[in-house]
């Protein structure tokens, strides 16, 4: 089962948390009903890879891009299509940015080792490969409301039915949907989304459906309270005296050194840009993130430790005042 976050809410707020259902097997559907839906599939497919070529090449991904492209689909699953294209396209250009961006500061780095005379013989300069458009190879279907409806079963031997809209005027498609075991358990008392997925592979075709769970936050009105600040110096500081977590020594020469090399790249940034280039360079690198995900780890372990002996200090407490 797969989960997605909302949001981030209030401290005291209810966490509302998306979990996905997948491996759902349309074992039940007949012949006729299959041809249906996979000629439904063929047309979805080719004209969502017409518009991801697009969004990759001459338009920005937008989800409310007005049709350009002619299909045997209604508006509603032109619609689709469309805000699932772009999301894919949106993506792969974050991915080709950020690869591009890397190039970049690998060839930074290689021309000043180069100008430095501290370049290993052995290192080649870095090149670029452009990219590959994004070819969907395989059938996914991420539909709403608009274009598949999922109806729960009425005296049937099924737990849902699925109304799918087809590429015939005004004619639905009826697929039966009979859940596992452990997917009726899962989905028990539980209101589902109307986004569904239909994922087409070898072994046939698949369902996705998704819910909304509410997590609420709860403390106990006879737990201890400890008091909390957040600093540099150490991370965790509780009014125990209690310190988790530091700045100093490694983490903070790298710190340095990185804060060298951004100043670095933003003078040649400035250079640049008054030469009038075309592509800056961008301040950050690659060691930089890194150094970004070192210290998220740190704080994380620091806050960790701290709950721990926190969630301790609250069980001491307790059983003290149970043997009183």
């Amino acid at each position: 089962m797969k989960q997605r976050h909302q949001r981030r809410t209030g401290q005291d707020e209810p966490q509302t948390i998306t979990k996905a259902v997948t491996h759902i097997r349309l074992e039940a559907i007949n012949g006729g009903k299959l041809a249906a839906l996979d000629a439904l599939a063929s047309v979805y497919l080719a004209l969502c890879q017409q518009y991801v070529i697009l969004f990759c090449t001459d338009a920005s991904p937008d989800k409310f891009h007005p049709p350009v492209f002619s299909a045997p689909l209604s508006e509603r699953w032109h619609r689709v299509a469309i805000q699932q294209a772009a999301g894919i396209a949106q993506s792969w250009r974050t991915n080709y940015a950020n690869a591009y961006q890397d190039y970049l500061e690998d060839l930074l780095d290689y021309r000043e080792q180069q100008a430095g005379g501290t370049l290993d013989p052995q290192i080649e300069e870095p090149t670029w490969k452009e990219w590959n458009i994004p070819t969907l190879r395989q059938t996914c279907i991420q539909a709403n409301a608009n274009v598949i409806v999922l109806e729960p079963s009425q005296d049937s031997t099924f737990d849902y039915w699925l109304k799918i809209s087809t590429l015939e005027f005004r004619k639905q498609l009826l697929v039966p949907v009979k859940l596992a075991d452990y997917h009726r358990q899962t989905l028990q008392g539980k209101t589902i989304n109307t986004s569904v997925v239909l994922n087409k592979r070898d072994t046939g075709w698949w369902l996705t459906l998704s819910y909304d769970e509410v997590i609420p936050v709860q403390t106990e009105p006879s737990a201890p309270v400890i008091g909390v600040d957040v600093g540099i110096a150490n991370f965790v500081t509780t009014s125990t005296g209690k310190h988790y977590g530091t700045f100093h020594g490694k983490l903070r020469e790298r710190q340095k050194r990185d804060r060298e090399k951004r100043r670095r790249k933003a003078k040649l940034r400035k250079c640049l840009e008054k030469k009038g280039a075309g592509k800056l360079p961008s301040t950050t690198s690659r060691s930089g993130q890194r150094l970004i995900r070192h210290v998220r780890q740190e704080i994380n372990q620091a806050v960790n430790s701290a709950l721990l002996n926190i969630l301790m200090y609250s069980l001491l407490m307790s059983t003290y005042r149970l043997l009183q």
